[in-house]
């Protein structure tokens, strides 16, 4: 599946959701995540996601595709982390 993850958290814990997140997916801006990901993978990412987050002061939202095709998007302005593969 094809997921975009954006969280919202406090200060001293961004740092350690940045290195989790980039783990499972391709960063784009700041706090935003995207690509392909299993659903064990992803539930595997919000569980120790979980252990980083406080649930009554910070959030998560996944926005979840089937494939990256059936998603269009849109760019304004630069892009902050282009997704270029170099084998």
């Amino acid at each position: 599946m094809y997921v975009i993850l954006v969280y919202d958290i406090g200060e001293k814990r961004v740092v350690k959701m940045l290195k989790l997140c980039r783990q499972y997916l391709n960063w784009i801006q700041n706090s935003v995540f995207e690509g392909e990901i299993t659903p064990v993978k992803l539930k595997e990412l919000l569980a120790k996601a979980k252990l980083i987050i406080k649930k009554d002061q910070d959030s998560i939202i996944i926005f979840k595709s089937r494939e990256e095709k059936w998603l269009e998007k849109e760019i304004v302005g630069i892009e902050r982390n282009g997704l270029d593969t170099f084998i």
